[in-house]
């Protein structure tokens, strides 16, 4: 995976400059956002992979799918055609939106509950976490009744699980040791 991502970072970047530059990061989001899910679709990515068609037909089948955008997208297509780099498009997307997200002092907060709570203790949970990281929480919201009870919450590289689940693991583990 290291592999990959040290393939996709420079396109990330170099498309996070030219998109903050021209101050059209969500324009960029979108397109990146739209290339990432054909890449993901079974079939398409099929035709994509197939050796069999010309690069001219790639591309001429992802600007059918994207519409109408500017030379800078068409430019970045390309470049990814000609250096055999279509599959890392949702890696690229997903080191943009951190780039993005960092730029606009955003972090994305998914919040793992086992049932749905109330939306002021939601509330006050993404009013703490914004505080804790000194950042704009955007959360998602996921509900798992395999966590039991408690909340799990990630944002970004940091984990923090209050759930029966996870304090019943860490229960086993240290029995075992």
């Amino acid at each position: 995976m290291a592999e990959i991502s040290t393939i996709a970072r420079p396109y990330a970047i170099a498309v996070f400059q030219l998109a903050k530059g021209e101050k059209k990061l969500a324009v960029w989001s979108d397109l990146l956002s739209l290339l990432s899910g054909l890449v993901k679709d079974v079939e398409f990515r099929a035709y994509l992979e197939d050796t069999k068609i010309l690069d001219s037909d790639r591309e001429s089948a992802l600007m059918k799918c994207v519409g109408d955008i500017d030379e800078h997208g068409k430019n970045f297509i390309k470049l990814l055609i000609e250096n055999k780099r279509l599959m890392v498009i949702p890696h690229i997307f997903n080191l943009f939106e951190e780039l993005k997200d960092s730029e606009e002092g955003t972090m994305e907060a998914q919040i793992i509950v086992a049932e749905k709570p109330e939306a002021a203790v939601v509330k006050s949970l993404i009013a703490s976490l914004e505080k804790k990281f000194n950042r704009k929480i955007e959360s998602n919201l996921v509900i798992d009744k395999s966590i039991i009870g408690g909340t799990k919450i990630i944002v970004g590289d940091t984990v923090i699980d209050a759930s029966v689940k996870g304090q019943l693991n860490s229960l086993a583990y240290s029995l075992k040791s």
